[in-house]
């Protein structure tokens, strides 16, 4: 059923021995443990023991903690684990998404806008060479999602772009990059593929409409092209793909139609015998709306693992998933020729990893791994060049505008746009751990450059002052904000509006007629400027000069502002993602 000297195993007959032997003396309850990953919500040894020793877990992820506890965790997982355990980390845009101090290299839209596969292998390599030296042995990435729809925030700004060529060729550049770690695997997300739908699935559905033959051009050619290329493991997605589905099953019903990972038809029919992957596949998380709004949770689980998925993603209650999970292994809902399947293809990647070949203390680096590797120079020298060759200057009407100088436009005033406050956002600013303002590194910058730069403040934020210190708001700021154009133009030369979005549409606040609304843009030179989600031109079609940075990182703005006082010819990168959104007024 599993071929473990085929892609992507390749193991030795002593290696294909060890599989089958340690399955073979495995108690129902340790079988059923290899099927979870599961999120650790602690550091602390006892519950570390716990996850090992009663829950035999086949895999761990963590939550974002300092590299040096991370690394602590993961030698108490191995050292209780009877069979060594699968490490997860998050590393798709660098090694913070393994651990806190981790090198943020750049997002998968910003490598995407340089169009340079160099530096897609070199995220992969970079990331997890971090990710290794704590102790992780698995990337869930490379992100192969192909952007399709600007308003799909899921994977805007984590996808190489909308091009299926060039997220084929990244994808696979940046799993080349991560094979250079010895032991550590790849698993590719999140299939069949995501990108087409503007719902987001950790809330709602999600579907990607695409016929057999448009899916087969694109998301099949990402999909083929990572597996021909050693692909360890795959990710599946909750997300329908209702052509597939019935072309591989004609009698489907519509109420029958489920997403991938409780699909038959797409995780075994089109994965497997279609695309021919021998490999290991993970559920995505399991507490998402696209899978739990389906069927009960006691169905959900194995109906995950009959389907074709080899591992579910995260416990709810660990005591009442697990024990779901063993009774539907006992009483035969999922039958002993399935979790004999999975469980080859989980012993088997860990065995093409090498894992079953190292002694417990040796699956951990040594303790001095994280100062010798974590933060190299040339992991920063990485993340400059990608800062510099991704800013893209997507749209030019204003030709001339640039460059700024201080000659040209002496007073720039910033206008700082971002999202409305989620209640994760106002929880972290109520707790002190907001991020820093990139309108004021941005204005720092500019006035090292000898500009006046000062940013705007709102009617909104001139009421919530007059609110904080006691005092009645003015209503009339908002509902009189209005004045002379020349009274308005007289303090500024140029603005710059930074959208400082990172999901979803940039909020304007109260303002009517003020200056967040850049209503003004063939009064004065105008800058818009996406420092965060790149698909502004959305809400501020009337941009006349339109550029993209992707994040607001310090190298990031350092290029920028070299670039701004360069000229037009200074920005080389490409649009990744059809930064105009589809709309064809945002181009006029």
């Amino acid at each position: 059923m599993v071929n473990l000297k085929a892609n992507p195993y390749y193991l030795s007959d002593e290696d294909i021995k060890w599989v089958e032997d340690t399955i073979a003396g495995m108690s129902d309850e340790e079988k059923v443990g290899q099927l979870f990953f599961q999120l650790t919500s602690s550091l602390e040894e006892s519950h570390l023991k716990e996850l090992m020793e009663k829950y035999h877990l086949g895999g761990c992820r963590y939550n974002p903690a300092p590299a040096k506890a991370v690394q602590q965790q993961n030698r108490i997982l191995q050292s209780y684990a009877k069979v060594p355990v699968f490490i997860a980390c998050n590393t798709e845009a660098g090694g913070d998404g393994a651990c806190l101090g981790g090198t943020p290299i750049g997002s998968g839209v910003k490598i995407g806008a340089t169009d340079n596969d160099d530096y897609a292998f070199a995220l992969g390599k970079m990331s997890n060479e971090e990710a290794a030296a704590i102790g992780c042995n698995m990337a869930f990435a490379p992100v192969c999602d192909i952007l399709y729809n600007w308003q799909n925030t899921e994977v805007v700004t984590r996808s190489f772009g909308n091009d299926p060529d060039r997220v084929a060729r990244m994808s696979a550049a940046y799993l080349k990059g991560a094979h250079t770690i010895p032991g550590f695997a790849c698993a590719a997300k999140h299939f069949p593929g995501n990108g087409q739908d503007f719902r987001d699935a950790h809330i709602s559905n999600n579907v990607n409409y695409f016929s057999v033959e448009e899916w087969d051009a694109t998301y099949g050619k990402v999909y083929r092209t990572l597996i021909e290329n050693g692909l360890d493991a795959i990710m599946g997605g909750h997300i329908f793909l209702p052509s597939y589905a019935r072309e591989i099953n004609p009698d489907l019903k519509d109420d029958e139609m489920m997403p991938a990972t409780l699909s038959h038809e797409i995780m075994t029919g089109l994965l497997r015998d279609r695309l021919g992957f021998n490999g290991m596949v993970v559920t995505d998380a399991s507490h998402m709306v696209g899978m739990t709004d389906r069927m009960k949770r006691s169905q959900m689980l194995p109906a995950a693992i009959n389907a074709g998925c080899d591992m579910f993603l995260f416990f709810n209650d660990p005591e009442e998933d697990f024990t779901t999970m063993l009774k539907a292994y006992q009483d035969g809902t999922i039958g002993e020729e399935r979790m004999t399947e999975a469980l080859t293809r989980i012993l088997g990647l860990k065995a093409h990893m090498g894992l079953h070949k190292k002694s417990r203390e040796e699956l951990v680096p040594a303790p001095e791994a994280v100062d010798q590797v974590l933060g190299r120079p040339e992991y920063f020298a990485m993340q400059k060049a990608i800062s510099n060759d991704c800013i893209t200057l997507v749209k030019y009407k204003d030709e001339g505008v640039l460059p700024i100088t201080p000659q040209r436009y002496k007073r720039i005033m910033i206008v700082h746009l971002k999202e409305a406050e989620g209640p994760m956002t106002a929880l972290m600013k109520s707790m002190g751990m907001a991020s820093g303002s990139a309108a004021e590194d941005l204005k720092k910058r500019l006035c090292d450059k000898g500009f006046d730069a000062f940013i705007y403040e709102s009617p909104l934020d001139k009421m919530k002052k007059q609110i904080a210190a006691g005092e009645k708001p003015s209503l009339n700021l908002y509902f009189a904000g209005k004045n002379a154009i020349a009274d308005f133009l007289k303090d500024m030369d140029l603005v710059i509006t930074l959208c400082d979005v990172s999901s979803g549409r940039p909020s304007f606040g109260l303002s009517k007629g003020g200056g967040e609304i850049p209503w003004y843009v063939f009064e004065l030179p105008v800058l818009v400027i996406g420092c965060g989600q790149p698909t502004m031109l959305a809400d501020i079609p009337q941009a006349r000069t339109y550029i993209n940075t992707y994040d607001a990182k310090a190298s990031t703005l350092d290029a920028l502002v070299e670039k701004l006082t360069t000229g037009p010819e200074a920005f080389t990168g490409i649009d990744p993602i059809d930064s105009f959104c589809g709309l064809f007024d945002a181009r006029l």
